[in-house]
């Protein structure tokens, strides 16, 4: 072994392998091996690596494998579903030529005019108009559509949408989709502080750990929350176990203008019929708690 390295060396020949001399298809299979951030960081070795980085060989082991199913109980316009895909597909072609992005352009602006023989879009054949124009970079863009515009589903009760850098399912069950004692989105005056919501373990990507977080506002005037409400989160199996959370008046701040606070973490082994409970309770202090806006529980993977 070590003379054919010493001829090698002799000769000018690398003793190590060159995976560029690989055909496309190859490359794509290995770098599938990893996470979307490092075939993004392939993307920059060279144009043949950067082909391969946006196949749907790749992508398609990111996305979750039960994405089309998710993705049919979109409640969202299946027409701004299309157009989504197609915000995503124009933010990837910064490689491409204007005539080739007014080229695609033009067929989905067909696609959406001339649906179908019966004059709708339904969910799969939106899909379907993804895969004619956009073809082998589907699942690349639709990666990038499902992490940046989360579509609603199960009658707009819930939204889906994925965790960038570890392509993990993540879920925002709206406040119509919890039980909130006071019956509606906004608390205006009320004593008793409880709110409930409920989703399906099986809904979530399994070997994760996830974090859950109270999405709200306050309006001028808020108050109420000394001490703040208490969490509970956890698996039916598990029971209740409530504790104290951080302070309500003080919660970070999001990119979509919405405040959060931390409910809890669970790990969610997978492949057991469980239901994941969490649940926020305040009813010993009699204090009258005012003017909360509850936009839903979120539910996503824990980073690091």
């Amino acid at each position: 072994m070590m003379e054919e390295e010493k001829e090698g060396k002799r000769n000018g020949t690398p003793s190590g392998v060159d995976i560029s001399v690989l055909p496309e298809e190859r490359i794509s299979n290995i770098i599938a091996l990893t996470s979307p951030k490092d075939v993004c960081r392939a993307c920059t070795a060279s144009p043949k690596f950067h082909a391969a980085a946006k196949s749907n060989a790749v992508w398609d082991r990111f996305l979750p494998s039960d994405y089309q199913a998710i993705i049919a109980r979109s409640s969202s316009s299946s027409d701004l579903l299309v157009r989504g895909y197609l915000d995503a597909f124009f933010s990837s072609l910064n490689f491409c030529h204007s005539s080739l992005i007014t080229h695609h352009s033009s067929l989905i602006t067909h696609h959406l005019k001339h649906p179908t023989p019966f004059g709708t879009i339904t969910h799969s054949s939106s899909l379907n108009i993804f895969h004619t124009v956009c073809g082998p970079h589907t699942c690349h863009l639709l990666y990038l559509t499902l992490f940046d515009n989360p579509i609603l589903i199960d009658d707009s009760n819930k939204s889906f949408f994925l965790e960038k850098s570890s392509s993990k399912k993540c879920y925002l069950l709206a406040a119509r989709d919890l039980c909130i004692i006071w019956k509606v989105a906004e608390l205006k005056s009320v004593r008793w502080f409880d709110i409930c919501g409920k989703i399906p373990t099986s809904m979530l990507s399994p070997k994760t750990n996830y974090a859950t977080y109270l999405v709200f506002k306050l309006r001028r005037g808020a108050h109420g929350y000394k001490p703040p409400p208490k969490a509970s989160v956890g698996t039916n199996g598990e029971g209740e176990v409530f504790k104290q959370i951080q302070r309500i008046s003080h919660p970070k701040l999001r990119k979509d203008g919405w405040f959060e606070i931390e409910l809890g973490e669970i790990f969610n082994e997978g492949g057991e019929d469980d239901e994941l409970k969490i649940r926020l309770l305040e009813v010993d202090t009699n204090i009258v708690k005012t003017s909360l806006i509850v936009e839903g529980i979120e539910i996503r993977p824990t980073k690091g």
